[in-house]
């Protein structure tokens, strides 16, 4: 069974309605993002970090998976399927798929502010101050903010390696160190992208574009995979 990675960013779950910083020119109600979702926010002003992230998780329980999840979930009976994603929210997994890998965090996690590996399941949309984890300490939202490292980069690269096929879809690979993933992939190894606007920065050779929004792309990439088999 041939392996398929597929790289996903905020535009797949735009179109669930999950809004993104960049819908709002890097601001959300107005704040900034580093006065929101960077650790020097969280010093500052933890309630205000805590009420953004329980409104977030709020709209998400709100949202559902759209066609580019399902479809990507119906793949995995033709293909291993593995998904990296920079999305926090769990679309994938409630659209059906099983092996998902997320870089930025997950929204419905939190996670002790000694120990980053001591996380928690987010039973409902709130975590408030006084939360503590087993260890006594505060509990935190458990996403990669903005100056933190990416740990999971470190799995990341060797399930790119490994894909027969690359998908790339819904991110203009502009967030680093996310964007250099596909960098990784074996010479030869087939890359599609569905995105509205052609990502820059992308060598054409073995690259296929789609340029269309992840719902009307994702039938497109199932189709030429499918005459690839078949060819």
């Amino acid at each position: 069974m041939k392996r398929l990675v597929v790289l996903s960013g905020s535009g797949i779950s735009a179109e669930s309605g999950i809004k993104t910083f960049r819908d709002h020119g890097g601001l959300w109600e107005e704040h900034d993002v580093t006065e929101v979702a960077s650790p020097m926010a969280w010093e500052k002003n933890r309630p205000l970090v805590i009420r953004f992230y329980n409104e977030r998780r709020r709209d998400l329980l709100k949202a559902k998976p759209n066609e580019a999840h399902l479809a990507l979930a119906r793949l995995e009976k033709k293909f291993k399927v593995e998904i990296i994603t920079q999305n926090i929210d769990d679309l994938h997994e409630r659209a059906g798929s099983t092996r998902v890998l997320h870089l930025h965090g997950e929204l419905r996690k939190a996670r002790c502010t000694v120990n980053e590996n001591d996380v928690y399941e987010i039973d409902g949309w709130e975590l408030n101050e006084g939360d503590f984890s087993e260890n006594g300490h505060q509990l935190r939202p458990h996403i990669v903010w903005f100056g933190e490292q990416v740990p999971e980069m470190e799995r990341a690269v060797p399930i790119v390696n490994e894909a027969d096929i690359l998908l790339i879809i819904g991110t203009s690979l502009n967030v680093y160190p996310a964007a250099g993933l596909m960098n990784f992939c074996r010479p030869g190894t087939p890359v599609y992208v569905i995105d509205p606007g052609e990502p820059v920065g992308i060598d054409s050779m073995n690259v296929t574009f789609i340029n269309k929004k992840a719902t009307e792309g994702i039938g497109d990439f199932i189709r030429m995979i499918g005459q690839e088999m078949k060819g």
